[in-house]
């Protein structure tokens, strides 16, 4: 009973919270109904095909992941997880650890262990970032080669690659050498501690460097003894990030805006912000940020606030909504009764008697007692 007032509770913070959201920035959704109607109509709807695709392709990689670590599931099946994972990221901005934190507790509600979810969410983690940093360096490419690439975009680039190399570097540091990154963070661990025990009233988080390190560990050697498994996982996050760049570069020409600097810069500055801004994946410091750099590029302010409410439309609002409704279908979120039966196979229940169509409810139970 607890445990189901405990999820009601959760499951009302969110609403409240995910109600928070749509009130503070859901202007953008009755501008944006009004900015489409000014674009051309077919590579609008191809960019609401391709931002799809992105997600089935997220899907496969998330099913891609589990079959990583040696657990099938199917990518219709994991196709909730991506829809979830991104309203949980919105909802509580957590440098995207609260969606993963979804995939996790879904899994274990799954019989999947700890570990091998854990490895898989990681997996998966990194695969997004490193899919967007060799679409990222593949327009650059492209860019150079037109004479357009502006020597400031490497300092993005370095960015990206600090991202991707500092998860895969944790992980192999504490695959090779576990104790030195538990010393590492214990220092932190303490602060934190010291922390909660001055807004806790003396209550303290349970320890977290030890279990960190040993799932960063546990997923670079999945990663390092199953290299050909892991290779799709990445494979398909590369094909999300492109049907995501599709994404702007079809909202751009709907409104005539066809310079391919413009297009690539516009879309990595976009991925950008909403990967590092301090506000629920990057809401109004997003479509500030692409405005301004589409106006550095010489496109009118009307065309560059158009495709910025557009693109970010498509690629905020359409997977909220989406999620708000898929994230029921989790085991994180299903029911009580509906969790229960899913878990409990039918030879560990309590009566097995009472179950239709057993044969041995025809028959009489065998008793010492000759009154039964």
């Amino acid at each position: 009973m607890q445990g189901g007032n405990l999820r009601k509770l959760i499951i009302g913070v969110v609403i409240v919270i995910a109600l928070a959201v749509v009130l503070l920035r859901g202007d953008q959704f009755f501008e944006l109904v009004e900015t489409m109607q000014g674009g051309t109509i077919l590579p609008l709807v191809l960019a609401i095909v391709s931002q799809l695709g992105k997600y089935v392709c997220q899907s496969f990689a998330y099913a891609a992941a589990f079959r990583t670590v040696g657990e099938n599931r199917r990518a219709r099946d994991t196709l909730p997880l991506v829809f979830g994972s991104f309203f949980m990221n919105t909802i509580a901005p957590s440098f995207n650890m609260a969606g993963a934190g979804l995939v996790i507790d879904d899994s274990r509600k799954r019989g999947i262990p700890a570990g091998r979810a854990t490895s898989a969410a990681l997996l998966m983690q990194m695969s997004i970032e490193s899919g967007f940093l060799v679409i990222m360096i593949g327009g650059f490419i492209v860019l150079q080669l037109t004479g357009h690439l502006d020597p400031l975009w490497l300092l993005m680039l370095l960015f990206v690659v600090f991202l991707v190399g500092g998860m895969a570097g944790i992980m192999i540091v504490g695959r090779k050498n576990p104790d030195l990154v538990v010393s590492i963070l214990h220092p932190v661990e303490r602060f934190v501690n010291k922390l909660s025990r001055r807004f806790r009233k003396g209550k303290e988080i349970k320890p977290w460097a030890e279990t960190l390190v040993e799932s960063f560990s546990e997923a670079a050697g999945t990663i390092a003894g199953n290299p050909r498994r892991a290779a799709p996982v990445f494979l398909f996050s590369i094909g999300a990030s492109l049907c995501e760049l599709a994404c702007f570069c079809l909202a751009g020409l709907a409104f005539g805006l066809t310079a391919p600097s413009a297009l690539i810069g516009g879309y990595v500055v976009a991925t950008l912000f909403a990967m590092v801004a301090i506000t629920p994946q990057g809401v109004g410091v997003v479509e500030v940020a692409t405005v301004a750099l589409l106006a550095a590029y010489g496109v009118p302010a009307s065309v560059g606030t158009a495709v910025a409410l557009v693109y970010r439309g498509l690629v905020f609002w359409m997977p909220f909504a989406i999620g708000a409704i898929l994230i029921h279908r989790t085991r994180s979120f299903a029911g009580d009764s509906k969790n229960k039966r899913l878990k409990e196979p039918p030879q560990a229940r309590p009566d097995h008697r009472l179950e239709p169509g057993n044969p041995h409810d025809l028959l009489p139970e065998h008793t010492d007692n000759p009154q039964d």
